[in-house]
C-alpha cells in the first residue's frame, strides 16, 4: 500500500482545486460533502499504510515520482518516504483534520456558500501542505511543505478580511515565519553545499561519515530558527496568539494537527544530526524551556478563552522541544501525539463556548454552562484533565518522559519544567472553572439562547475526548510496566543511528517513581486550587495591578517588539518614501520630461518647408567646411 502514497495528498489536493474552482456554483452540503470525505479518503489510506508500516520487518519505502530538479550533478526527485515518523504524523494529520473539517460543516454553516467554499478550499490545501512536509524525501519537498502551510495560515488568519485587524494578525503570522524560512533556506543550502545531496539517506549517511562539528552546528541552528518560527518559540512566538483572529475550527488545525508541529518533526527527522550537535541540543533544550515557562505564565491571567489556549500551545510546544533538546525524541514526537488530541479537544471545545455565546470570548462573562452544554463541559473537563499531567490522562504519560529525561539530562531542566507544569494545572482549571462552573455572568439574551451544540460538533469532541484519556497508555513508561512503551518500539528503527551515537539517559526506576509521585501531588494540589478559587467567582473586584498586570500584557513583549523593531522599520520606511524614493522618481521623472522636451524642440526643425531645409544644408556645409580648415 505505501506505493500508493501520493493518494494521501492527492485527495485533499483535488478537494482543494473542486472547491475552489467551483466555489460559486457548489451549495454548502456539496462543499462540505466534498471537502470533508477528501481528507478522510486520505485517512483511510493513511491507516492501510500504518498498518503495512507497524509489521515485523517493514523497511522505509522510497516512492520517486518524477524528477523536480536535474541539473548537472544534482538530482532532486519528488520522492515520498514512508516509514514509521511520516506514517504516524500521516495518521495525526489526516485523522483529527478529518474531525476539525467535520466540526467546520456546522460551525462555519452562516457563512456565505462562496465564503463557505473558500473556507474549505483553504482547509483541504492546509491538509495537502502539511502532508507534502511530513511525506517528503528530502529538504526540498520539505520546504514547499513548509512554505504551503505558511501561505495557508495567512489566507484562513486572515479569513474574514473586511477586519483590519484580522488582516494584521495574518501579516504578522506570514511576516514572522518569513524571518525564520530565511535562516531555514540558508540551513538547506549549506546542507547542499556541505553534502552534496539534500535526500535525508545521503545527507544523514554523509553526516555521520566525516562533517565537522562547527559546521553541523551552524546547519542544524539555521534549522531550528526556522523551527522557532513555525512552531512558536522566543523569539517568534507572538503570532501564534494572535493568529486567534482566524475561525476556531482553523485555530484548532493550526495549534494541533499541522503548522505548528512542523518544527518538531524537522527536527525527529534530522535527528541524526542533531544528536551530533550536542551544543544546538543545548540550545534547543534552554529555548524550549524558556518557552513553556514564559508562555504558561503569560496564561495564567489571560481572559480570552482561546487566547489562554493559544499560550498554553507555545508552552506545550517548548516542553516538545525540551525532549528534542535532551534526546528524548520519542517522548517529543509522544506528546505531538497526545497533544494534538486534546488540544483539538480543547480549541473545539472553545468554538463550541463561543458559538453558544453569540460570538463572546472573555471567560469573566460566562460561566454556569455546565447545565446547559453537558457534552462540552465533560469533554473539556477530560481535555482539561489531560493537558495538566494528571493520570492516567494522555498528557500525562507524554510530558512525564520529556520531564524524566530532562531530569537524567540537568535536573535543573527538571526543576523548571516541572514549575510549568504546575503553571498550567493551575490556568487550565480556572479556565475550566470559569467558564462553566458557578453563575452564569453573561447577558439575558445569551443565556437564554445558551445551548448544546450539535451533533456535528459534538461528535468530533466525543471522539477526541476518548483518545485524549487513552492515548498515553501507547507510551506507558518502562519503571511503570516493563516493555510495554508501543510507541518507542514503534518508532525505534527513526532513530536507532541516534541511540547508537548518543543513547538518551533516564533515570533509575526508583528515582522516576519518586519524580512522578513528587509532580502528580503537587499537579493535584494546584489543580484543586485553581479548581476551588474560581468555581465561585462573581467577576473582577478590581484591575489587575503589579505583577498581574504584567502577566495580563504579557510581559510587554509586543510592546517591546513594536518599539525595537516595528516603528524603527517603519520610521526608516517612510524616511524612504519620502526622501530617497521621492528623489529617484524626481531623477527619472526628470530624465523623462528631459528627453520630451529635448523631442518638442528637435520636432521644430521638421517644419516642412524646402527653404528653412536649403538654409540648413548651407549652414551644415559652412561648419563642415570651417572645421576641415581650423582642426
Amino acid at each position: 500500500m505505501s506505493q500508493f502514497v501520493y493518494l494521501v495528498p492527492l485527495f485533499p489536493l483535488v478537494g482543494f482545486l473542486v472547491i475552489g474552482l467551483g466555489r460559486n456554483v457548489l451549495s454548502r452540503t456539496l462543499t462540505g460533502l466534498i471537502g470533508c470525505a477528501t481528507v478522510l479518503a486520505s485517512f483511510v489510506v493513511s491507516v492501510m499504510i500504518f498498518n503495512e508500516v507497524r509489521t515485523p520487518g517493514f523497511m522505509p519505502v522510497t516512492v520517486r515520482l518524477f524528477d523536480f530538479i536535474h541539473t548537472g550533478s544534482l538530482n532532486i526527485s519528488f520522492a515520498f518516504q514512508v516509514d514509521q515518523l511520516s506514517s504516524l504524523f500521516l495518521l495525526i494529520i489526516t485523522g483529527v483534520g478529518s474531525l476539525i473539517h467535520i466540526y467546520s460543516t456546522s460551525y462555519m454553516h452562516e457563512e456565505k456558500p462562496h465564503h463557505f467554499a473558500r473556507y474549505f478550499s483553504y482547509l483541504n490545501l492546509f491538509v495537502f501542505s502539511m502532508l507534502l512536509l511530513v511525506l517528503g524525501a528530502n529538504y526540498v519537498i520539505l520546504f514547499i511543505g513548509w512554505e504551503g502551510v505558511g501561505l495557508c495560515s495567512y489566507l484562513l488568519i486572515g479569513f474574514w478580511f473586511t477586519n483590519g485587524d484580522y488582516n494584521y494578525a495574518a501579516r504578522k503570522a506570514f511576516i514572522m515565519n518569513r524571518i525564520g524560512d530565511l535562516a531555514f533556506l540558508i540551513g538547506i543550502f549549506w546542507i547542499l553545499a556541505q553534502f552534496g545531496s539534500l535526500n535525508y539517506a545521503d545527507v544523514f549517511t554523509r553526516c555521520q561519515g566525516g562533517a565537522t562539528a562547527p559546521v553541523l552546528t551552524g546547519i542544524t541552528l539555521l534549522l531550528f530558527i526556522g523551527a522557532t518560527g513555525k512552531s512558536a518559540q522566543i523569539p517568534l512566538y507572538t503570532w501564534l496568539p494572535d493568529a486567534m483572529a482566524g475561525p476556531t475550527p482553523v485555530s484548532a488545525l493550526i495549534h494541533a494537527a499541522t503548522m505548528v508541529t512542523a518544527g518538531i518533526y524537522m527536527i525527529a527527522r534530522s535527528n541524526v544530526m542533531y544528536t551530533l550537535a550536542p551544543a544546538t541540543q543545548a540550545v534547543i533544550a534552554v529555548i524550549g524551556l524558556c518557552t513553556a515557562i514564559l508562555a504558561a505564565s503569560i496564561a495564567i491571567q489571560q481572559n480570552d478563552i482561546k487566547k489562554v489556549l493559544a499560550y498554553s500551545t507555545v508552552s506545550q510546544l517548548g516542553y516538545m522541544f525540551l525532549g528534542l533538546g535532551v534526546g528524548a525524541y520519542t517522548g517529543a514526537v509522544f506528546h505531538v501525539m497526545t497533544h494534538a488530541f486534546f488540544k483539538a479537544l480543547l480549541f473545539l471545545g472553545a468554538g463550541s463556548v463561543i458559538h453558544a455565546m453569540g460570538g463572546e470570548q472573555d471567560i469573566r462573562k460566562m460561566g454556569g454552562l455546565r447545565k446547559y452544554m453537558p457534552v462540552t463541559y465533560w469533554t473539556f473537563w477530560v481535555g482539561t484533565f489531560a493537558i495538566a499531567g494528571i493520570f492516567p490522562f494522555a498528557g500525562f504519560f507524554s510530558k512525564d518522559e520529556i520531564l524524566s529525561h530532562a531530569y537524567a539530562h540537568n535536573p535543573v531542566l527538571y526543576a523548571v519544567g516541572l514549575l510549568g507544569s504546575l503553571f498550567t494545572a493551575f490556568y487550565m482549571f480556572r479556565l475550566l472553572s470559569l467558564t462553566f462552573l458557578g453563575k452564569f455572568r453573561g447577558t439575558h439574551e445569551q443565556e437564554h439562547h445558551l445551548h448544546e451544540s450539535p451533533a456535528a460538533i459534538t461528535i468530533p469532541l466525543v471522539i477526541l475526548a476518548v483518545l485524549a484519556i487513552f492515548a498515553g497508555f501507547l507510551g506507558i513508561p518502562e519503571y511503570i510496566k516493563p516493555d510495554a512503551h508501543i510507541l518507542e518500539k514503534f518508532l525505534a528503527p527513526v532513530f536507532a543511528s541516534s541511540q547508537e551515537i548518543a543513547a538518551s539517559a533516564s533515570p533509575a526506576p526508583g528515582t522516576e517513581w519518586v519524580l512522578t509521585i513528587v509532580s502528580l501531588l503537587l499537579i493535584a494540589a494546584v489543580s484543586i486550587w485553581g479548581w476551588t478559587k474560581f468555581k465561585g467567582y462573581t467577576g473582577p473586584a478590581k484591575e489587575a495591578t503589579g505583577f498581574a498586570k504584567i502577566l495580563e500584557n504579557k510581559w510587554y513583549v509586543d510592546e517591546l517588539y513594536d518599539a525595537v523593531i516595528v516603528r524603527p522599520i517603519n520610521a526608516l520606511a517612510g524616511f524612504l518614501n519620502k526622501y530617497v524614493e521621492r528623489g529617484l522618481d524626481g531623477i527619472v521623472n526628470g530624465a523623462g520630461r528631459l528627453v520630451q522636451y529635448s523631442s518638442r524642440q528637435i520636432r521644430l526643425l521638421q517644419s516642412g518647408q524646402v527653404g528653412a531645409y536649403v538654409l540648413l544644408m548651407v549652414i551644415g556645409v559652412i561648419i563642415l567646411f570651417i572645421v576641415q580648415i581650423f582642426l
